[in-house]
């Protein structure tokens, strides 16, 4: 049995929470989420709160936690949304937002011009900090992500794109001959 998954999701006031077959959609000020359900789950809303409960003849128990967290995910995804917050370290590295272009200045020959998502909005501060929004989490996460890896942090001088609470483990260099 899952303890995550027995627990039920609080339904916030202005948020609307449907079961259609498979198909679970979370309506709220934010805006509005729809995804699949997986086999083995039973879902049931109510009028305050979700329930999610394992099929009797369901095979695995971790898709019973899983599934509540991808609910509880959407439900504050639509009330409060999610950010992550990117650094940009490195001489001459720069990022700035052109409509739903997002380019970046990493030291390449060329500069890295990076679409945006539907759903994400970019905010850049000071061409070295980049926030990633949005009400989906996974969405966010990914779009993040992809904009690290154009230049991963590296471990002798620390320039490149990380999280704002990553923390970068720092090498020392070749001392050269005695």
């Amino acid at each position: 049995m899952s303890r995550i998954g027995k627990k039920p999701i609080a339904i916030p006031q202005g948020v609307k929470v449907a079961l259609n077959g498979e198909t679970i959609s979370v309506q709220g000020p934010g805006g509005s989420l729809q995804r699949s359900l997986c086999a083995g789950v039973n879902v049931a809303v109510e009028a305050d709160q979700v329930l999610v409960t394992l099929a009797p003849d369901a095979q695995n128990s971790s898709r019973q936690g899983l599934t509540r967290t991808l609910i509880a995910n959407m439900v504050e995804g639509v009330t409060k949304g999610f950010s992550r917050v990117l650094e940009i370290n490195g001489v001459g590295y720069r990022a700035e937002l052109k409509g739903p272009v997002l380019n970046l200045s990493l030291g390449y020959s060329h500069p890295i011009d990076y679409p945006l998502p539907k759903g994400i909005n970019v905010e850049v501060e000071k061409q070295t900090k980049i926030t990633v929004k949005g009400i989906d989490k996974e969405l966010v996460g990914a779009t993040a992500a992809k904009i690290r890896s154009f230049r991963e942090p590296e471990p002798y001088k620390g320039k490149g794109i990380k999280y704002a609470d990553e923390r970068i483990l720092r090498k020392a260099g070749k001392t050269g001959k005695k």
